[in-house]
């Protein structure tokens, strides 16, 4: 099975929800990353990966990304190469080149994927609803290519030992008025420490710290432990903090080695997006609070007394 990876690059490298793909991708068939840009410098990790070509649109001067490269795909499909399935990240990039790449070949998209299994010609791809509770397993019908994103942390990223993977030019073609628009400003957050759906701990503060500047707690433990902090979604939209901090099912999925919930009783939407965890460690003062009932280790107490014991334990050492 030939397979196209959508793969997304950040400072220079590929992304963790591109690695990820690109290692099921390789279980699964043939592997062709197809990349929005210039992929002369992140080659050589897309072919340790699994990747044995990367089509590359080569830069975009400044046109919106989704446009451009639904486009340059659509062009090398229509050359005569086209794949039986093309898997992207559920990201804002990965679902706007889909859903654009989705109407240009009049094919059915599935989003919000967390598995894939593929039998001969057959393809099936498994999604959580109910906020996880029940998985529903669609199999794709017709020909290809098959179209699916899948949220982050699907899958485990692991080297291949590949060499570089070739490099291909695919260029943009005549986009008409849909091509006019540019993109003029991108702001990038600043952000410190390990990144939030990549840190191996996370400590995340909840509507249970009771006002906006109790949250520093949770920004020094996250640092003493060396790890990055997050957020419930209350607080996030109470805005104590901004979206960038926010896990759950509309925020970050992570699956670290540890998670620390502070003062977070455990809404079904926030366990989404962290109940993969390996080793997880609940803060509630309330004994019946839901987290407890995934918690590896939970303490029933008062997170204004809980933190600042444990950040001046962590601070003597």
């Amino acid at each position: 099975m030939k397979i196209w990876v959508f793969a997304q690059e950040a400072a220079g490298a590929p992304t963790s929800g591109t690695l990820e793909l690109i290692t099921k991708a390789r279980s699964l068939g043939d592997v062709t990353a197809f990349v929005g840009g210039d992929a002369s410098g992140v080659a050589a990790a897309l072919g340790e990966y699994g990747a044995a070509k990367v089509y590359a649109t080569g830069d975009l001067g400044g046109k919106l990304h989704g446009v451009a490269v639904a486009g340059a795909m659509k062009a090398v499909i229509d050359g005569g190469d086209a794949p039986d399935l093309i898997v992207f990240p559920q990201t804002t990039e990965g679902r706007d080149v889909v859903a654009r790449l989705s109407v240009k070949l009049d094919k059915t998209v599935l989003t919000n994927n967390t598995g894939i299994a593929v039998e001969g010609d057959t393809v099936s791809v498994t999604t959580p609803i109910f906020g996880g509770n029940t998985l529903v397993t669609t199999t794709f019908t017709g020909t290809g290519p098959f179209l699916a994103a899948f949220r982050p942390k699907s899958f485990v990223a692991e080297s291949a030992g590949g060499a570089a993977a070739e490099v291909v030019a695919a260029p943009v073609p005549d986009l008409g008025a849909t091509g006019g628009a540019t993109v003029t400003a991108v702001h990038v957050e600043e952000s410190s420490g390990p990144k939030l759906d990549e840190a191996a701990i996370v400590v995340s503060g909840g509507r249970g710290l009771g006002e906006a500047d109790k949250y520093a707690m949770i920004e020094t433990l996250a640092k003493l432990l060396k790890g990055a902090p997050g957020a419930s979604r209350a607080i996030v939209d109470a805005g104590w903090v901004p979206y960038s901090y926010q896990v759950g099912q509309t925020g970050k999925v992570v699956k670290p080695t540890v998670y620390i919930a502070a003062g977070i009783s455990g809404a079904t939407q926030h366990m989404v997006g962290m109940k993969g965890a390996k080793n997880i460690i609940a803060i509630n003062k309330d004994k019946e609070a839901p987290i407890f009932g995934i918690a590896d280790l939970g303490i029933v107490g008062d997170v204004h007394k809980v933190l600042p014991k444990l950040i001046e334990a962590l601070q003597g050492r």
